[in-house]
């Protein structure tokens, strides 16, 4: 199984065939990590402890720095607005890589789980599909997306247009 598995030239393709606007490979070393980025998800976004996979429920810093660790490759996936989409194919990418033969393939998407209109902190509804986001794990986005050499702003105003972005990790 293992010799049809999608290469990385091959999950950016699917990435881009799933909807995402650009995918590049890297290394899961150029994620950026940092203690500092959870706090602004506790201050500043009304979201905070509302989903299971934003915090203090998703994978702390040092925890999603383990994480990367034990994975060898990685995808990163920029999205046009509306960021809705980045869950679902996030996941549908994350299942693409996983039927290929990279079966600790994970996914990580952008900004909060919108499948449920109320989440249930008991049991998560959509155990499938959910998925955390970078930012909830710890992850400096803007260092990772720069040191890939993409594009990402601050959005100053109304009339800038936000760049959100996934993660696929691959071992």
């Amino acid at each position: 199984m293992a010799d049809k598995a999608l290469t990385d030239r091959e999950l950016c393709k699917m990435a881009m065939k799933l909807g995402a606007a650009e995918a590049k490979p890297i290394k899961p070393s150029n994620v950026l990590v940092r203690d500092w980025v959870r706090l602004k998800c506790q201050f500043g976004c009304g979201g905070y402890g509302k989903t299971l996979t934003c915090p203090p429920y998703s994978p702390t810093p040092d925890q999603t720095r383990r994480v990367l660790g034990e994975y060898s490759r990685a995808i990163l996936v920029r999205f046009a607005p509306p960021e809705e989409d980045t869950h679902r194919i996030m996941v549908k990418l994350e299942r693409e890589a996983f039927l290929s033969g990279h079966y600790a393939a994970f996914g990580i998407a952008a900004g909060p789980c919108e499948l449920c209109a109320e989440c249930n902190l008991e049991e998560c509804a959509h155990p499938r599909q959910a998925r955390p986001s970078m930012e909830s794990c710890g992850i400096d986005v803007y260092a990772t997306v720069r040191r890939a050499g993409m594009q990402i702003i601050v959005v100053r105003k109304k009339s800038d247009i936000p760049r959100y972005f996934g993660l696929l990790l691959v071992a």
